[in-house]
């Protein structure tokens, strides 16, 4: 039995828990440190904790997939807080030259993310004073990259002379020292893939746009990756969440000796080729990236594909794509680009085939299309799909769907009871948290009960567990009116950094058998 060691990007459920789940249906062992070394949001992991926990756990391992973000600044929001030198960062990730003195045959798959620059002023995961000028910063970075390509605008011109005079030097300063040290840091482990001590490199693209901060960054990186002939073991695309359930997917189609064949179908023709929001190329280059990375091929035509991946599309792109609302404010191509209708039709026909369904769904950003599942929900067949993802941002859809319908995929003829369920669990905790809390309750819960007890969306304070209560029981009547083909059983519902975001909870299910299909 092989072992993977797996030090995540930080301690939400998204990082932490569902590579797990996913490791739980297969026979491979997935460790994990434990979440109190881990920090909290801006509370940087223990340093010292991890390394020993790193050189204990890795002595004996096959595989180590590691966060480069929480080795060496302690977490995704403390990279973007951190007042780490060069060499302080440098010296910290000599550690995995340690690991891999220690266990020579280890194999590393480490992932770092280019840090965001949001579009929007807040500071819940950013610098204090993002919360005054983080839609300056970003600007600051779109026209200053733009600048290096093509002439600005009069007005453009104009806008960056007045960031400049109004966004404090020392701000600008901070911000811009912290990305060229993070910059660095991605140059390093790119260093380290190309002396082979890294054997496989993600960077993941996190809240990107055309131009910027970030693309400008992409694009020196991938020269030195063409530079070092490094294609086939470093992948530079949108993502940052759903990563570590990629790495451990590419994990386990190298130790099965899988190869899974995917074909990709859209709800929409120009779904292809739209820029999701808050990404930087077409759809179908990204879905390219998820599925390469973990391993799989794409395929041209569905007869010998091992999954069907079929993606809820937007017909438009980048902040037109919507986000959750009513049905009447979204954009007009909405009413007229996207088939559902036909969408769902081909679906239920390649289930009734005995076709393996994976169902991406994306046309909508933070959470499920409300309008598909409540119409898959009145044909039967949400308990016949095999895979669900339909939460946050595009790439974090499609890199979990990806990665559960990889490992789900290889089992889906086994017969194997135990492992079907698990794969079945994951499925309806999908369906639990992306279209029953992302799409519906959460909204009804910020609009009818926080409220009541004068807390906002990110500060819940002493009312969280109230709260918690709350969801729990809206969760459970979702689930009684729409998850009726099996016995499913929620509890532990948690808001695991104090606001309405993000959910975590337990679920399972209790069905007489469970098939294949």
């Amino acid at each position: 039995m092989k072992k993977i060691v797996y030090l995540p990007l930080d301690e939400r459920p998204v990082n932490l828990v569902f590579p797990q789940q996913l490791a739980n249906i297969t026979d491979l062992t997935m460790c994990v440190p434990h979440p109190s070394i881990l920090g909290r949001k801006k509370k940087p992991a223990d340093f010292h904790a991890i390394k020993e926990w790193l050189f204990h756990e890795t002595k004996h391992a096959h595989y180590l997939v590691v966060s480069i973000d929480m080795l060496i600044y302690g977490g995704i929001v403390p990279s973007r807080l951190h007042s780490l030198s060069k060499e302080e960062c440098n010296a910290r990730l000599q550690i995995l030259n340690l690991v891999k003195k220690q266990n020579p045959k280890i194999k590393i798959l480490a992932f770092n993310l280019i840090m965001r620059a949001p579009a929007y002023s807040s500071s819940e995961e950013e610098p204090d004073y993002y919360q005054l000028h983080g839609r300056e910063i970003f600007r600051f970075g779109w026209l200053t990259d733009k600048m290096d390509k093509e002439k600005l605008d009069r007005p453009e011109e104009t806008e960056l002379i007045s960031i400049q005079e109004k966004v404090p030097a020392e701000i600008l300063s901070d911000f811009l020292n912290r990305r060229e040290v993070n910059f660095f840091v991605n140059q390093q482990v790119i260093r380290l893939t190309n002396e082979e001590l890294i054997d496989f490199l993600i960077i993941p693209l996190d809240d990107n746009s055309k131009y910027g901060f970030s693309p400008k960054e992409q694009r020196q990186l991938i020269l030195q990756v063409e530079e070092q002939n490094l294609f086939d073991r470093v992948s530079i695309y949108p993502g940052a969440d759903e990563i570590g359930c990629t790495l451990f997917a590419k994990v386990f189609c190298e130790v099965k000796n899988y190869v899974p064949r995917i074909f990709v179908r859209y709800s929409s023709t120009k779904g292809p080729e739209i820029i999701p929001k808050y990404e930087d190329r077409s759809l179908n280059e990204s879905i390219k990236s998820h599925i390469t990375a973990s391993g799989g091929i794409m395929l041209d035509y569905s007869k010998d594909a091992d999954i069907l991946l079929m993606v809820n599309s937007p017909a438009v792109g980048e902040f037109n794509v919507a986000e959750q609302g009513t049905y009447k404010e979204r954009h007009r191509s909405y009413f007229s680009e996207v088939h559902q209708q036909e969408f769902v039709r081909v679906m239920e026909y390649y289930l009734n085939e005995k076709k393996f369904i994976a169902l991406a769904d994306v046309a909508t950003c933070n959470g499920s299309d409300n309008v598909l599942m409540k119409l898959l929900a009145k044909k039967g067949l949400l308990s016949k799909i095999n895979c669900y993802a339909g939460w946050n941002t595009s790439g974090n859809t499609i890199g979990t769907v990806n990665a559960h319908a990889i490992v789900a995929s290889y089992y889906n003829e086994s017969g194997n009871e135990e492992k079907l369920g698990r794969s079945k669990e994951f499925y309806y905790s999908r369906l639990v948290e992306d279209w029953g809390y992302q799409a519906l309750v959460r909204q009804n819960v910020c609009s009818e009960d926080l409220p009541k007890f004068g807390v906002d969306y990110f500060h819940l304070g002493e009312y969280q567990e109230e709260i918690q209560n709350i969801i729990q029981n809206k969760l459970k009547d979702f689930i009684e009116q729409y998850l009726t083909d099996h016995e499913v059983t929620l509890k532990n519902v948690v808001l695991p950094w104090d606001r309405m975001f993000e959910v975590g909870f337990d679920l399972s299910i209790k069905t007489a058998r469970i098939s294949a299909i």
